[in-house]
């Protein structure tokens, strides 16, 4: 059975065993992945998957029970029903159950990448080797993956959604240096589209950072004007997602946000973007749009699930998720708009930003990045993959890697954003389905630096 069909019998069976007073969603999962990963400059490991997945969600008496199974004949159907009947009876009422989604026309789905329907490790493979020939003997690195994604919903009130979407990513890292002293350099890319992973221009691009590493200097922790990285942009927007525009996360009060208020400097614009990939709709069967969060600097929207939206009086956006009661709606497809006019490209675009910067850092990239304070959002983490000295417009020299502390608000406020890259990346991103977050580079007038990240 397809992921509609297989929808369509949960639901039925749901209704036999539940009766006609349940409320009923069933949402059907199909994935197919591959994974190529490679290592010292050679490939080590081919990964493919087909997982299903069937999750039923019941309101009934009252009372609200969600259960899952991967078992997709009538017999493991049937215990998903029975076992959801089950839950209903002893778990706690629910007296802010918000409703099942009424029919609604669908958003139009992205069209779907022929070469991800019919790739084989080969064709991963040819972009591995792409990658660690144009870095040129140092040792690489990282990960091509691919992947396709059908999904199923409906619900008792009579709406339905059926969609599919394809993906690729690349992540790799080119090592130079020594064992004791190594200088990596970074490049990653996502996509709905195979061709668009050019394993050669990434390549170049981490082989070029990794050379530039070398020999990195001290210096000491301070106030410095930066110029973030596609990359290092792609954690701040994480971050954002998930603690500064949640609905539930402003629904009792932990959130930054304040929808109406000039939060953020004018030049800043952000936006959560389906047209981006992944399904066009959300576990509740939510259709998603584009929804705008920071327009000119002006917070305005959340992301919501039908709960949170009951809560504080506004609209369902397309984000509910897996996990939700818990973590909240969260954005899958953010992206800052990039700058209307400058160069098309990364390289050019970056390096536009750094001839601005009479002295600052240029920051590839931040891990490790954990929050101190949720509301405020002040974070803490590392940088890595490439750190460089900025003087008089130019890169002055490698410098060794750092730990920060930084309310990220604080860095886009009203005045801080003094330029923002022509050229936005997509960047593969860790979330509950397709997450992929799309970042130009930003130079920011201020970043807190603490330390070195030896201790």
């Amino acid at each position: 059975m397809n992921t509609e069909e297989l929808a369509a019998k949960a639901l039925d069976l749901a209704r036999s065993g539940l009766g006609g007073g349940a409320e009923i969603e069933a949402l059907a999962h199909l994935e197919r992945a591959g994974l190529t990963r490679f290592a010292n400059s050679y490939v080590h490991q081919h990964v493919a998957e087909e997982a299903v997945a069937v999750t039923l969600r019941v309101h009934l008496d009252g009372r609200t029970a969600t259960a899952s199974t991967s078992r997709t004949d009538r017999d493991g159907l049937q215990v998903l029903v029975d076992r959801i009947a089950t839950a209903a009876r002893l778990l706690p009422p629910d007296p802010e159950w918000p409703g099942l989604t009424p029919p609604e026309r669908p958003a139009d789905a992205a069209p779907l990448d022929p070469a991800i329907l019919e790739v084989t490790p080969a064709a991963r493979t040819a972009r591995v080797k792409a990658f660690v020939d144009a870095t040129s003997g140092l040792l690489a690195a990282g990960y091509c993956s691919t992947g396709w994604t059908s999904g199923s919903f409906v619900n008792s009130a009579g709406h339905s959604l059926t969609a599919e979407y394809t993906e690729a990513a690349f992540d790799g890292v080119a090592r130079a240096g020594t064992s004791s002293t190594p200088a990596d350099g970074v490049a990653r890319l996502s996509s709905p589209w195979l061709a668009d992973i050019d394993g050669a221009a990434l390549g170049a691009r981490a082989a070029a950072k990794a050379h530039a590493s070398v020999s990195p200097s001290y210096l000491p922790p301070g106030d410095y004007e930066v110029v973030l990285e596609p990359e290092a942009v792609s954690d701040v927007l994480g971050s954002l997602a998930y603690y500064c525009f949640n609905g539930k996360a402003f629904a009792e009060r932990q959130a930054f946000a304040r929808p109406g208020v000039a939060q953020f400097d004018p030049a800043l614009s952000v936006v959560d973007d389906p047209a981006a990939g992944g399904l066009p709709f959300d576990r509740e069967g939510t259709p998603k749009r584009r929804l705008d969060l920071v327009r000119d600097g002006v917070t305005t929207g959340l992301t919501h699930n039908r709960r949170t939206a009951v809560e504080v009086g506004a609209s369902p956006t397309g984000h509910a998720a897996p996990g939700d009661d818990t973590w909240g709606p969260i954005a899958t497809n953010l992206a800052i708009e990039p700058s209307p006019s400058g160069p098309a490209n990364t390289t050019d675009s970056v390096a536009a930003l750094v001839a601005q910067v009479e002295r600052g850092l240029l920051v590839t990239d931040i891990w490790y990045t954990r929050v101190l304070d949720p509301r405020p959002l002040i974070m803490t983490g590392l940088t890595r993959n490439g750190v460089w000295l900025i003087e008089g417009g130019e890169i002055a020299g490698p410098v060794r890697n750092l730990r920060f502390t930084q309310a990220y608000p604080q860095a886009l406020a009203p005045g801080q954003v003094l330029g923002i890259g022509s050229h936005a990346v997509s960047q593969p991103a860790h979330g509950f389905g397709f997450s992929a977050f799309r970042a130009p580079a930003l130079r920011l007038a201020s970043w807190h630096f603490t330390g070195g990240a030896e201790g």
